[in-house]
């Protein structure tokens, strides 16, 4: 069955490994005839959470920020599926990614989505600890979601076939 899956690009490089890696999975889970929309959230202008609670209280889930992350919010909305990727910078995600991540706050738990996946890419190995922790023990836990997969690469490992391959066939199997 057709699923609505959102997937969050935290990467600045249009033609990086992430944007590579993200190409593949959306690949392979269109091929499943999934309808998958990307945002790649560096070219967008997305501000961080003023911890104002407008949205909880007033605004009844509507951030009182008016910037990009409003085309985000009604896709993630009906999004069944939620992917994040970034390359991993400092052991976590992109400052621009987790302004994103930290604005789904407004929605509190966007009532369709049930499933979610991270994917990563960096130049070393050991340096995943800190963005899979917060994607476990934050984003999954709070949201309730079912872990779909961690999928990373480094190195030589970035823009393989092998590695792009393992992406398309984790967007096929869906």
């Amino acid at each position: 069955m057709a699923m609505k899956i959102l997937v969050l690009n935290g990467s600045p490089r249009p033609k990086g490994n992430t944007a590579a890696m993200v190409e593949a999975f959306v690949e392979g889970a269109k091929e499943n005839h999934h309808d998958v929309t990307v945002f790649e959230v560096c070219s967008k202008k997305i501000s961080g959470c003023r911890a104002c609670e407008y949205c909880h209280k007033e605004g009844k889930g509507k951030c009182i920020i008016k910037d990009d992350m409003q085309e985000i919010y009604p896709v993630l909305e009906e999004a069944e599926m939620i992917v994040l990727a970034s390359p991993v910078y400092y052991h976590s995600f992109t400052g621009q990614l987790q302004c994103t991540i930290n604005r789904i706050y407004a929605l509190d738990k966007p009532k369709q989505l049930k499933k979610a996946a991270l994917i990563l890419s960096s130049g070393s190995d050991d340096v995943y600890g800190g963005a899979v922790y917060e994607y476990e023990n934050s984003f999954l836990d709070y949201l309730k979601l079912e872990d779909m997969g961690v999928f990373t690469a480094f190195d030589k490992q970035n823009k393989s076939e092998e590695k792009l391959q393992e992406l398309r066939d984790f967007g096929k199997s869906l």
